[in-house]
């Protein structure tokens, strides 16, 4: 809880001090456990080093900015690590991004050097880069990338200007140590760690600038409110692209020095298999992927030892994951990359009733406020508005982004974060939906989440996404896509009429498809279905255009 928070408060902190912290105290106990390879903690600290020297013999210094893209493993964590040590920013580089998304990504940031895994699930990293820099075939660097240097390569598919990861693993021995050591020396907590870019789920993405103070206090912040400790086993089921893969998982559990278990990429039947073998006490994830593992038909409680974590999910879905899965102590969350990303979160101990109803104290010394999306006037408790965060957890800005930067943050300094919110006389944030994604039926809102609760309600239902789709009438209705869960059925006629006998007609979709999934749809990376790619299809399928 905040008064916890109050007693053991954090002290600003560079990662490397961390990492020697904890590979100190939990040298021989598992630190990362992937599909492929088990690493003590002791192991993640000399490897880190190992990469922060090659890096350094590279010529990346302090402030160069360095992508990495390649699936869940040890080699993402140790560049990381390892970056952190000499002051580099990790730009995480989405699995998912096509050619031009890579070339746009890369230039936006400034990347000086590229590791990547030639290829992962079958998609060709390789061809997209070699689509982005043709030069990568030549000498870099090239015309269109004309920051990036180096490319080290993990595979057998080699470019011409590239490293093979062999080579790069080598070079760590030409290092002149004395200069290694003063360089890592000059690193400080107000020091980028990560260049995040935002999902793109509404805007094309922005990177969002992320300090070692912004991002390890955050960690230890949500790691005291979910009682964690160094004898948990924490899976991990986001990409570490993503800033809750990073922050939320692989930081907590290094403050903490708990055991991480990850996957490539997430799998729900590959995720229970790893929650049982593994004997994971902790997961965490938005509403989707504890769905996914739920409606799967290899979910069986029985197997599993999960005792909390925490999720970013509403009710019907919470409610689910405490008395199927088991996790009676999961907290609630709420966050977004710009705020390190978490803002609010429930303490495992708070009433059941407050952490199923998704109703969360901010961290200490972060502040929320609700105003008036148009003025940024402040509102009165118990009304609802835009949330807005002021504190230690907030970015430093986008970087080379001067006109974003300009509209998130209000004339007093506020970020704006987009997102609806309720505030409570007890001062907890309920979190409502996205401004973007509210739409106005014959001129009454409706926010998605109200009404993808409803069907979540029904037994059948694993998944539910709502959007407004347009009507010649009403301006917009509501249009849903759910999925149901293994072995269960319905049609999409009940459910309509299950909707009709439990919310307001407004409400109610007047067009429901039942689908088996949302990927040929459209997906982020960490979980989070495309509401404007799904409005796209919606519009197409049901000849709406």
């Amino acid at each position: 809880m905040a008064e916890l928070e109050k007693t053991m408060a954090w002290q600003p902190a560079v990662l490397r001090e961390v990492l020697g912290r904890t590979a100190a105290a939990r040298a021989a106990h598992d630190g990362l456990v992937t599909d492929r390879m088990r690493l003590s903690w002791s192991d993640v600290h000399a490897k880190s080093w190992q990469m922060a020297r090659a890096m350094h013999a590279l010529g990346i210094r302090k402030g160069d900015h360095i992508g990495i893209l390649m699936g869940n493993n040890a080699a993402w964590v140790t560049l990381f690590f390892g970056a952190a040590l000499i002051g580099a920013v990790t730009v995480p580089v989405n699995t998912r991004f096509k050619a031009a998304e890579l070339a746009f990504c890369l230039k936006q940031a400034d990347v000086k050097a590229l590791f990547l895994a030639d290829k992962f699930l079958n998609i060709d990293f390789v061809a997209f880069l070699r689509e982005a820099e043709p030069a990568v075939d030549a000498a870099l660097p090239g015309a269109t990338l004309p920051f990036l240097r180096h490319v080290v390569v993990m595979g057998e598919d080699v470019p011409k200007a590239a490293i093979a990861w062999k080579a790069f693993r080598k070079i760590e021995e030409t290092v002149g140590e004395s200069q290694f050591q003063a360089d890592c020396a000059l690193v400080t907590p107000d020091d980028p760690l990560l260049m995040q870019f935002t999902s793109g789920t509404t805007a094309y993405p922005k990177g969002v600038l992320l300090t070692h103070h912004n991002m390890l206090r955050n960690a230890w912040s949500c790691g005291m409110r979910m009682g964690v400790t160094p004898e948990d086993r924490y899976f991990n089921c986001r990409p570490f692209y993503h800033v809750a893969g990073t922050t939320l998982s692989l930081l907590v559990a290094l403050t903490f020095g708990a055991t991480l278990v990850t996957q490539p990429t997430f799998e729900a039947g590959g995720a229970l298999k790893l929650l049982a073998d593994e004997r994971c006490t902790l997961t965490s994830g938005n509403d989707t992927l504890f769905q996914l593992m739920m409606g799967h038909a290899e979910f069986d409680p029985k197997k599993l030892h999960l005792r909390g974590g925490w999720s970013a999910a509403g009710p019907q879905t919470m409610r689910r994951i405490i008395d199927e899965m088991g996790m009676k102590g999961v907290c609630i969350a709420y966050g977004l990359s710009e705020a390190s990303p978490n803002v609010v979160f429930s303490d495992w101990r708070d009433a059941e009733e407050l952490r199923v109803n998704g109703r969360a104290l901010p961290h200490e010394g972060v502040e929320v406020r609700i105003a008036n999306s148009d003025t940024n006037a402040p509102l009165a408790p118990n009304l609802q508005g835009e949330i807005q965060v002021r504190g230690w957890n907030v970015m430093k800005g986008y970087y080379k982004n001067d006109a974003a930067n300009a509209s998130v943050f209000t004339p007093d300094g506020w970020l704006r974060t987009g997102d609806l919110g309720v505030l409570g006389d007890d001062g907890r944030l309920l979190m409502v939906g996205r401004l973007k994604d509210v739409f106005r039926v014959g001129g009454e809102n409706v926010a998605p989440a109200e009404v993808e609760e409803v069907l979540l309600a029904h037994g059948a239902v694993a998944t539910a996404q709502v959007i407004g789709v347009p009507d010649a009438r009403l301006g917009e209705v509501p249009a849903a896509y759910v999925t149901l869960k293994s072995g269960a059925s319905a049609t999409e006629d009940e459910l309509i009429a299950w909707c009709k006998a439990r919310c307001a007609n407004f409400r109610v979709p007047r067009h429901l498809r039942i689908v088996a999934d949302f990927e040929a749809i459209g997906m982020t990376g960490s979980g989070k279905v495309q509401k404007n790619k799904l409005r796209e299809h919606a519009i197409r399928e049901l000849g709406l255009a």
